[in-house]
């Protein structure tokens, strides 16, 4: 097993939490503890003998704690090799005694600039003998253990008892050491890369770090092997309170879903995605109605979706989800009457996740390489992050044809081209009463998407009352008992329409009102045909592309 026994440990860490407990199993253990400044006191103060490092040294902490260990009675009994006498011999020489564990925690560098601390205080979090100590011992853990996380600690009791930890046990702590110091590096390099008064939008480097969470059953397919990896915070790391695993194809369509979900603002918001596209969408002055209009757009599709919320669950809701097939509900919280009643549906997952954080950039890999954009920010205010205001704002719009929209459709307008970025381009989408009735995604023509936008709205929806009828029972229609949704309904295209026609699939349909971004060399025609038929046409000057 190549235990490798411990009979001195360095201590040094910013994370306090079990260190006194650490010490005193050290001890008992019959090791020596060597430790650091505040460490030291706080092992002294639990009764637990320690040596100050700076009285192996000789030389005293210094520059407001800058220097503490960086010295070689430190690091030469880290990194002597046991397996070469020689070094043996040159720590005899240099009076130097080999050290077998070390325990190191890192200043919090990353927690210290999400608090929005000035640049100064930052700065002073980064951290220097830590990552050097940590290194070291992981490059030697042939004969040194190396603990970064205190979840360890309860191990050193166990390894002590038999004899030092194993081989393959340091190997073990060794990596997570390595994964500790490169997600500590590239928090730091992203900080600084985003500093200055000439700070590009896009930082000439990008680095990330993740961590496995879990492996899934398998990929989109069942015979891609897959695994979910958590960079920090978001859905990644939401708390599931209900139902069987996450597969794959579940949290790419949820985070969908939960983008799609907190697109209206403060407004309660609902949203059922399948296959990464919305299926409904909806505003409610409840999260109940806003579900139950949203499932009314294409309970047809509906049928094994994801529903995301940006309102608690409430037990209302959750009654009207129960008897519809679905994979995944996501919430930033969820009631207790809410999860008596969903999780007696024992495959149902829920998922309690934290808002989104629109903002920064987007990653996207290539074969070779990275595509990197900013994120498309532009608020229901009509203005991005850093401020660019690109007319989202109805009042900022310019009317190109027929009369100005009255309040309520000019509601309906704006709710439909902010849920209109959620659709896969091409991208057409109607809606009524802040409501979609019709969603025509992913063509590869924008009169493919009006077409289908159309033929969604007349075939699949229901009429909802919300104070009679539950979303839970609802069923789409088909033939000449299909209602004509598109009929008296706002329309929103993600971009141009490059001629009239894509339009004209509108009109015919009977579209009241209609907004677009504009840009099109043809846009004379396609406001002239707004013109003739005598439907409102708006152009924004943006698009919302989403591919």
């Amino acid at each position: 097993m190549s235990r490798q026994p411990i009979s001195r440990a360095l201590l040094s860490v910013f994370d306090k939490t079990g260190i006194a407990d650490l010490a005193r199993t050290l001890h008992e253990g019959g090791v020596e503890i060597l430790s650091t400044g505040s460490t030291a006191t706080v092992i002294a103060d639990a009764g637990v003998p320690v040596t100050p490092v700076e009285d192996v040294t000789g030389f005293p902490e210094c520059l407001d704690g800058r220097v503490k260990t960086l010295h070689p009675a430190v690091h030469a009994g880290i990194l002597a090799d046991r397996a070469k006498s020689e070094h043996a011999r040159q720590l005899d020489s240099l009076g130097v005694t080999p050290i077998d564990l070390v325990v190191v925690n890192l200043y919090p560098f990353a927690e210290t600039v999400a608090s929005g601390a000035s640049d100064a205080e930052c700065i002073e979090k980064i951290d220097i003998g830590g990552p050097t100590m940590v290194r070291a011992a992981a490059k030697n853990h042939s004969g040194v253990a190396v603990l970064v996380d205190p979840a360890r600690y309860p191990e050193v009791a166990e390894a002590l008892a038999h004899g030092g930890f194993t081989a393959e046990q340091r190997r073990e702590l060794a990596l997570e050491a390595f994964r500790h110091t490169a997600s500590y590096d590239v928090a730091v390099a992203t900080w600084l890369a985003t500093r200055g008064e000439q700070t590009p939008a896009l930082p000439s480097w990008i680095g990330t770090a993740a961590y496995k969470s879990t492996d899934l059953r398998y990929g989109e397919n069942p015979h891609q092997r897959a695994a979910l990896y958590a960079t920090g915070g978001g859905l990644a790391e939401a708390t599931q309170l209900g139902g069987k695993a996450m597969s794959y194809n579940n949290y790419v369509d949820a985070d969908a879903a939960w983008r799609a979900a907190w697109d209206q603002g403060e407004a309660p918001t609902c949203a059922v995605v399948k296959h990464t596209n919305p299926c409904g969408l909806a505003v409610g002055e409840t999260i109940a109605e806003a579900h139950e209009k949203a499932h009314a757009c294409d309970p047809v599709s509906a049928f094994g979706g994801i529903i995301a919320v940006n309102r608690e669950v409430d037990a209302r809701l959750a009654a009207q989800i129960r008897p519809i097939f679905t994979e995944v509900v996501l919430a930033p919280s969820f009631s207790s009457a809410a999860l008596d009643i969903l999780t007696a549906k024992k495959n149902l997952r829920l998922l309690q996740v934290a808002p989104p954080r629109r903002e920064g950039l987007e990653i996207r890999p290539i074969s070779g390489g990275l595509l990197a954009q900013e994120v498309d920010t532009i608020s229901a205010a009509g203005t991005t992050q850093d401020g660019t205001d690109y007319g989202d704002d109805v009042t900022r719009w310019r009317l190109v044809a027929g009369e100005a929209a009255n309040p309520k459709t000019v509601a309906d307008l704006a709710f439909a081209w902010r849920a209109v970025r959620s659709v896969k381009s091409n991208a057409v989408l109607l809606a009524k009463d802040r409501a979609t009735v019709g969603v025509g995604m992913g063509q590869v023509n924008r009169v493919d998407s009006a077409r289908l936008a159309v033929e969604r709205a007349n075939t699949l929806g229901v009429t909802v009352h919300s104070d009679t009828q539950s979303a839970g029972g609802a069923e789409g229609t088909s033939g000449a008992d299909a209602p004509e949704r598109a009929r008296g309904a706002v329309a929103a295209s993600d971009a141009f329409f490059p001629f009239a026609d894509g339009l004209q699939v509108l009109i015919d349909a009977g579209v009241s009102a209609v907004v677009a971004p504009g840009g099109s060399v043809r846009d004379d025609e396609v406001i002239a045909a707004a013109e003739a038929a005598g439907i409102t046409l708006y152009f924004t000057g943006v698009r919302h592309f989403f591919h």
